[in-house]
């Protein structure tokens, strides 16, 4: 549940043998329940309608979509979760000194002392350390971010469809070996979704991210390391989203 990396990339695939489903059903479900404290109807609160397909899209039983709205509607019962943000930092050995992974983590909690010292642990453990508030958040900026399947697009006629989506309101495209990925201001991401829709263009995804301002490059060794962090982030109950600077 990270942000677009060809690190993250690589995470999935290991993830889609051997992550827990149980974990991913719950961080999923609290975010429905949380995103449904704004109102449980899918057509008039678009954040909650993004959460539910991204459940959706994971597998998570209809019945346990249902359950978590009508715990954030207030319908249900549930404990109170509290939406925290965090930041980190992995530090690595380079020629020039070191490079500095940052982290923002999104997450959900009833209890931040618990989550505090979790993260501590984790962050330790793989040689890195918790930041303080605004260390890491100037090297990110919130965006939405839709991400398509390249054959979804005729001919990969990037140059066409790019500049019909600035016109919209997109502020830029990434063509990956698969995937498109467009990011414009969060206020545009209902038109561009509903624009891409009626064109008959597929979704992928579609969210609201934190994009890394400037975007760093791996030695190919700190691989293991930066994949053991993702491994311990996708473990962690609390951690919803995570994202990095990494490309």
């Amino acid at each position: 549940m990270s942000g677009h990396s060809k690190w993250a990339t690589t995470k999935h695939k290991k993830n889609a043998i051997d992550q827990k489903r149980g974990i991913l059903f719950t961080k999923l479900a609290n975010n429905i329940t949380v995103t449904a404290r704004s109102g449980g109807d899918i057509n008039m609160n678009f954040n909650l309608r993004l959460a539910v397909e991204r459940a959706k899209q994971a597998s998570v039983p209809k019945e346990n979509i249902d359950r978590a709205i009508q715990r954030g509607t207030g319908a249900g019962e549930g404990t109170h979760l509290e939406e925290v943000t965090y930041e980190g930092l992995l530090s690595l050995p380079s020629p020039t000194g070191s490079t500095q992974v940052a982290i923002i983590l999104e997450c959900l909690t009833d209890n931040t002392n618990r989550t505090v010292n979790e993260l501590k642990h984790l962050f330790n453990d793989c040689g890195g350390s918790l930041a303080g508030p605004g260390a890491v958040a100037w090297m990110f900026e919130k965006k939405a971010v839709i991400v398509i399947n390249k054959q979804e697009i005729l001919n990969n006629d990037l140059e066409t469809l790019e500049l019909r989506l600035i016109d919209l309101g997109a502020s830029d495209l990434e063509s990956k070996e698969e995937e498109i990925l467009i990011y414009s201001p969060i206020e545009s991401l209902k038109s561009l979704r509903e624009t891409l829709e009626k064109d008959g263009i597929k979704i992928k995804s579609a969210a609201l991210e934190c994009v890394a301002k400037e975007k760093i490059d791996l030695l190919e060794e700190h691989g293991i390391k930066v994949q053991n962090l993702f491994s311990l982030l996708d473990e962690s109950q609390d951690i919803i989203n995570y994202y990095t600077n990494l490309k």
